[in-house]
């Protein structure tokens, strides 16, 4: 008489995954195709062994954080990156800027001083007796016709009426003091009652025209929609949406304190960039992703890009011959600080425009490529990149046709004048006001196509370099494995 022998039920275990073909368990049901459980030795040992061909030893890969890598890369990853950090710390403390160098104020464009005022009342006047009374008109001059519209009425032209705005200054030392503006109606801005607007102040004028109305106060709608920006981003992404958050803050203190500064300070424009620009990777990326081997490698990856961008935009900067001078708001700066290289200005506006979307492109190729490692762990260093520049092509494609539409859009009003005078392509792309913009797409572009096949080489290489912790087993491999001979009706024969 054969005695069975009895074996405790396994414990529950929400992890393990009871696939199609389980292990042995409970004795009940001899291996039927391949266990994909744990293989943690839960259910009896089979009476014999030279009959029993189940595989309880399946796999099973989370998906959620990436594993920590072993100490050996951590400590190669380190090797790189401090000495980087540190250079960057020390390029902070030896151009780190007093503060922005004072100067006298020119009245011109946004070197001018300017208050805060509102429009306390409007009225209607005849343009003619304004015109005749030498009364100010915004923005244009007293002395000049008055414009006229026709009257259907009598058949002729009759004057158009202007509006006489009186201003309340609303800060700085003659706050409550108000004035006269007249509004012409063909001003392309007309204001209105009650609004808020912003005002020039010119001391060394004669004091009924030290004041005028500059622009309208936009204060409260721009922060409004700030506010629901920063809203989106913390409900969708949450603490992510936060560190994102503080991140963005933390990258204009920097271009406030730092690489403004000390560029007007004198300081080489280019080594500025750099510095401040490794600055905001670093601290961007490691607040956003936290500090661990996949951000490295986003960070290894980000700095080649900028290297690469900082070479082919000095060289073709140089060789296209463009001045960064190209506009009133940059001959001011040359004016204000001649000291100013306005080249390298231009050079470090194309770093530092480069690198909000290099590390778009890092982090989303770096994650790609660990989750394929995840999902494979057999997969080959080589299987990991192509199949990572698979998933990065999609992304260049898209992010270079996004690119290129930024700068198109910001540069419209300047196409539209090169359209009415019907001037060719090539006459429009070889004035410098275009041929910078034009160098400046290119350049970035070649440094995001390049992000992708750089930090994925360097991804797979990491994750397939790894070596297992001490007393930790090396993963096994995921490929699949063979299944058992069955019979002609799916039962496996005995041996």
């Amino acid at each position: 008489m054969t005695t069975t022998q009895q074996f405790p039920p396994p414990p529950s275990d929400p992890h393990r995954d009871d696939g199609g073909g389980d292990g042995p368990r409970g004795g009940g049901r001899q291996g039927q195709g391949q266990g994909k459980g744990r293989g943690d030795g839960y259910g009896p040992p089979p009476r014999d062994l030279a009959h029993s061909h189940g595989h309880g030893h399946g796999h099973g890969h989370g998906h959620g954080p990436a594993a920590p890598v072993s100490r050996h890369l951590r400590k190669v990853i380190a090797a790189v990156l401090i000495p980087f950090a540190a250079a960057v710390l020390a390029g902070l403390v030896v151009l780190w800027p007093g503060g922005t160098p004072s100067h006298e104020r020119t009245g011109v464009g946004f070197d001018r001083q300017t208050q805060r005022a509102t429009v306390a009342e409007l009225a209607e006047v005849s343009c003619a007796s304004v015109n005749s009374a030498g009364g100010t008109t915004g923005g244009g001059d007293a002395a000049a016709g008055a414009p006229a519209v026709p009257d259907p009425a009598v058949g002729a032209l009759r004057p158009a009426t202007c509006k006489r705005a009186t201003v309340r200054v609303d800060s700085g030392k003659d706050e409550g003091r108000t004035f006269t503006e007249i509004v012409r109606p063909d001003q392309s801005r007309q204001l209105h009652r009650g609004e808020k607007v912003v005002v020039a102040y010119e001391p060394s004028a004669p004091r009924e025209l030290q004041y005028s109305v500059v622009d309208v106060d936009r204060r409260l709608p721009v922060g409004l929609l700030a506010g629901v920006f920063a809203l989106a981003v913390v409900v969708v992404g949450r603490m992510r949406g936060v560190m994102a958050l503080a991140a963005l803050a933390i990258s204009f203190l920097v271009l406030d304190l730092f690489v403004l500064p000390a560029i007007l300070q004198g300081s080489n424009p280019l080594v500025v960039a750099v510095v401040g620009a490794s600055a905001i990777m670093l601290l961007a990326l490691y607040m956003c992703h936290g500090l661990s081997a996949r951000t490295s490698v986003a960070v290894l990856g980000t700095l080649v890009s900028l290297v690469l961008i900082g070479i082919l935009g000095s060289l073709f900067i140089g060789w296209t011959a463009l001045t960064g001078n190209t506009d009133d708001d940059t001959g001011l700066i040359h004016g204000l600080y001649p000291g100013i290289d306005m080249s390298g200005l231009l050079l470090a506006g194309v770093i530092i425009g480069s690198l909000g979307v290099l590390d778009d492109v890092t982090v989303t190729q770096t994650s790609a490529v660990w989750e394929l490692h995840q999902a494979n762990p057999a997969m080959g260093r080589r299987g990991l990149y192509r199949a990572g520049l698979r998933i990065g092509r999609d992304h260049i494609a898209s992010v270079v046709n996004t690119l290129v539409l930024a700068y198109a859009g910001a540069a419209l009003p300047l196409l539209l004048l090169f359209s009415v005078a019907h001037s060719g392509v090539g006459t429009v792309a070889n004035s410098e006001l275009v041929a910078e913009e034009i160098v400046r797409t290119l350049v970035g572009s070649i440094g995001l196509v390049a992000s992708v096949p750089v930090t994925t080489a360097l991804a797979a290489l990491v994750v397939c370099a790894d070596r297992p912790r001490p007393g930790r087993p090396a993963a096994v491999s995921a490929a699949p494995v063979p299944a058992p001979a069955r019979g002609g009706r799916g039962r496996r024969r005995r041996r």
